[in-house]
C-alpha cells in the first residue's frame, strides 16, 4: 500500500477466480465505499476508504478498541464486554449484542480481535472475526451472527500522534436479515426504522 488516498485506493480490478468485482456505492471526498457479492449467498463484503485530517491516527485507533467508550457513544449497543484478554498477543474475545429494528430480534456477535501497531511500516491493523467461546453461549432473545470479519488498516499522513490518516476497511457479515447492516444502520439513524 503505497499510497491510500485518490484514484489509487480503488479495489485492484485484479481478483481472484471465481470472485466478483468492486462496485462503487459512495464516491465522496474523504469516503468511499464499494461492494461485492460474495458467491453462492445473497450477502456483500464491503470496502469503505476513510480519510480524516483533524484526528491522530492514535485517537481513532483508540477508539475502536475502547469498549467502554463506544457504550457511551453508540445508542444501539445493547452489551459490549471483553470476555478475554491475551496482552501477549494482542487479542481479545468481545461479546456485542446490538439493536436492529422493530419488528427483528436483536444480534450478537462473538468475535476475535487482533491489533498491532506496525512502527516500521507506519501501519496500525485491526482484525476481528466471529468465534464461538465457551462462556458465551446462545441466549435465546438474540440471533447470534455467526459469520463476521473485518480488517482496518489505517496508515497516518505523518506520525501516529499527529493529525491526518487514511483508513481502509473491508468487512463482512450475515446478520440474518434481507437488509445489509450498513442499511440497518442508516434506517436507526435516520429514524427510519425502530
Amino acid at each position: 500500500m503505497e499510497n491510500m488516498s485518490g484514484p489509487r485506493m480503488e479495489p485492484k480490478r485484479e481478483r481472484e477466480p471465481g470472485e466478483q468485482p468492486w462496485e462503487m456505492i459512495m464516491d465522496k471526498k474523504h469516503f468511499k465505499l464499494w461492494r461485492r457479492p460474495i458467491g453462492g449467498t445473497h450477502l456483500y463484503q464491503y470496502r469503505v476508504f476513510g480519510s480524516y485530517t483533524d484526528v491522530t491516527p492514535r485517537q481513532f485507533f483508540n477508539v475502536q478498541l475502547d469498549t467502554e467508550y463506544r457504550k457511551k457513544w453508540d445508542s444501539l449497543v445493547i452489551k459490549l464486554d471483553v470476555i478475554e484478554r491475551d496482552v501477549a498477543t494482542g487479542s481479545e474475545v468481545i461479546h456485542w449484542v446490538t439493536h436492529f429494528p422493530y419488528p427483528m430480534y436483536s444480534r450478537d456477535y462473538v468475535y476475535v480481535r487482533r491489533y498491532s501497531v506496525d512502527k516500521e511500516n507506519n501501519l496500525m491493523v485491526l482484525v476481528s472475526r466471529a468465534v464461538e467461546h465457551p462462556s458465551v453461549p446462545e441466549d435465546p432473545e438474540y440471533v447470534r451472527v455467526r459469520t463476521y470479519e473485518s480488517q482496518m488498516v489505517i496508515r497516518p499522513h505523518k506520525t501516529f500522534d499527529e493529525n491526518g490518516f487514511d483508513y481502509l476497511l473491508t468487512y463482512s457479515d450475515n446478520p440474518q436479515t434481507v437488509f445489509p447492516r450498513y442499511c440497518v444502520s442508516w434506517m436507526v439513524s435516520s429514524g427510519e426504522l425502530g
